[in-house]
């Protein structure tokens, strides 16, 4: 079976660690594009697409952010499956008509989030119904887009939801050690706080997170069967077509014999 086709749009401004982890998270053929940068697809032939976090907001008004909103409208009207996380989440909410805003207060660190509905995608299958991630975000959807479904969610905001075939998770699967202390230690905090959250990345708890990794897995499953649906439905509309031509052309046939 060949590899599935995936653009990452990676909106995190240069940074090793994001490109290090959605490479080994995702067992597809990659295409990243620096969004930040204003790279994106020339087209829209993926078979999905997946968007990273970002150290901006998804309100500023940043010409390559506009730019970026644009693009993923446009493939998710084709029908082009997305993965958002965190800042990725919050773009695919905003563009599909959600809301985002400052919560007024900072995520960050291993957070407990409680599932909040059966996906029947399967993007949260294997997942426990309260399960361990790592979280940095001071903004979140505060209203989702009409006509999704929230699947996670803990007392600081939504952490997940679907539309169609667009999913979105404020958490951070992809997270390793390496990548939460550096993140923590770039971040204004107090040295309490600090000190907290660095002590609380153990290889115990990056185990419990590792869980959520699945997402993943779950998603690259969707987009497969989706394209096998896919294309299973373009057989039958071609199949139909044929056959109408066809009988269009006897019955032109038996027209011109009766004369």
């Amino acid at each position: 079976m060949s590899q599935l086709r995936i653009a990452v749009l990676n909106a995190t401004q240069r940074d090793d660690n994001t490109t290090r982890n959605f490479r080994r998270e995702l067992d597809a053929s990659l295409s990243e594009f620096d969004v930040t940068d204003g790279s994106l697809p020339d087209g829209y032939e993926f078979d999905g697409a997946v968007v990273t976090g970002s150290r901006t907001s998804v309100y500023w008004d940043e010409p390559w952010i506009e730019t970026t909103k644009q693009w993923v409208a446009e493939a998710t009207d084709r029908g082009v499956p997305f993965l958002g996380v965190c800042w990725g989440h919050q773009l695919l909410a905003d563009v599909l008509g959600g809301t985002v805003e400052d919560m007024g207060v900072y995520e960050v660190g291993y957070s407990q989030i409680e599932r909040t509905a059966v996906d029947s995608s399967r993007l949260l299958e294997g997942i426990a119904e309260e399960f361990t991630a790592f979280t940095s975000h001071s903004d979140a959807v505060t209203e989702l887009p009409p006509g999704s479904t929230p699947l996670a969610e803990n007392e600081y905001s939504n952490h997940g939801f679907r539309k169609d075939r667009v999913f979105g998770v404020q958490f951070h699967p992809e997270y390793d050690r390496k990548t939460a202390r550096e993140l923590v230690h770039r971040k204004e905090l107090t040295d309490e706080r600090r000190d907290s959250i660095l002590a609380a990345i153990t290889a115990e708890n990056y185990r419990a997170a590792c869980e959520a990794k699945l997402v993943f897995d779950n998603f690259l499953e969707f987009v497969r069967e989706d394209g096998v649906t896919a294309r299973a439905t373009n057989a039958d509309a071609e199949t139909a077509t044929k056959s109408t031509e066809g009988a269009s052309t006897e019955s032109r046939a038996s027209v011109g014999g009766s004369d």
